[in-house]
């Protein structure tokens, strides 16, 4: 069975991980400006238009939404992953805005409780994928256990030893596997996959995390621990690099996305997540001839109520 990934415009490859291909995010701009026109624009003037830009993404969006409820043929997973202060949570708020909460579910996925990790490392995503007609969000997801697990092996879940340690290769490969083949067993089932790496430079998040501390109504945002991560910025990037090149797949490609100018990603996202629900040519459910004149009866006694 051949399976293939969403349909997008042209100019959205650019950003496309191809599959198999070596990773290094140092060749991946972490800015970018949409189109030459704002590139030639001060800030404020490339904010107005990128938002102008986006409100017609939103109003499409919440068309194709609308349209992707009523057929029920697909559903859309969202994943979004990236550094602390990448800006995951102002993509969702700001790009699902215009979205019905009612065909959208988001789920965030902290530190496995012991339940969770008293089962397989995929147990806790599937329980929340989204259903036929939905869209679902996950803000990290699976791949934080060939991520921050991968950077900090003591977070990983108890495991046989026979089936290997988290210093080999080989473990990582298996995992990287059961995730491709999780995707596929989506895709193959209706589910369309969408996978953002937001893409932000390290001088952008130092210079975000400085704004939180600087702002006292900020603190809840930000703790200790966001600071102390820093120290492993390396680590983190040589094991975005290895799974961005390891998961990246013709059905479910990743897309790193420059992140530094927040409204310039959150265009991105949204024309992404648009192009992909309206490339499914979906229909809204055919009304039978007996339905009609059930509903014309309906109207009719509607009309002589007194």
């Amino acid at each position: 069975m051949d399976i293939k990934g969403p349909k997008i415009k042209k100019y959205m490859e650019e950003f496309i991980v191809s599959p198999g291909r070596e990773v290094k995010l140092r060749k991946f701009k972490t800015g970018w400006a949409i189109n030459d026109a704002l590139k030639t624009l001060d800030d404020n003037k490339a904010r107005a238009m990128a938002a102008e830009i986006l409100n017609k993404d939103r109003n499409r969006l919440a068309k194709a939404q609308e349209l992707l409820y009523a057929d029920k043929s697909y559903s859309l997973l969202i994943v979004l992953q990236g550094m602390d202060t990448a800006g995951k949570d102002g993509a969702i708020r700001h790009v699902m805005s215009g979205v019905n909460p009612q065909g959208c579910s988001v789920s965030g996925f902290k530190v496995p409780t012991s339940t969770e990790h008293a089962h397989d490392f995929l147990w806790r995503y599937s329980n929340c994928l989204p259903q036929r007609g939905m869209i679902g969000i996950f803000n990290r997801s699976h791949y934080e256990d060939v991520l921050a697990v991968k950077v900090h092996p003591e977070r990983m879940e108890m495991l046989p030893a026979k089936l290997g340690k988290p210093e080999s290769d080989t473990f990582w490969d298996w995992r990287y596997s059961d995730i491709r083949n999780f995707e596929k067993h989506l895709v193959r089932n209706g589910t369309v996959i969408l996978k953002f790496f937001l893409h932000i430079s390290k001088k952008e998040q130092k210079k975000r995390l400085m704004d939180r501390l600087n702002n006292k109504e900020k603190y809840w945002k930000i703790s200790p621990f966001d600071v102390a991560e820093r120290a492993f910025w390396n680590d983190y990037e040589k094991a975005y690099e290895e799974m961005l090149a390891a998961t990246s797949t013709e059905y479910a490609p990743w897309f790193v996305i420059p992140a530094d100018f927040k409204w310039a990603a959150r265009t991105f996202v949204a024309e992404v997540i648009v192009n992909a629900i309206e490339g499914l040519n979906l229909k809204y459910p055919e009304v039978t001839e007996e339905q009609v004149n059930k509903l014309l009866e309906a109207k009719k006694k509607l009309l002589n109520e007194k």
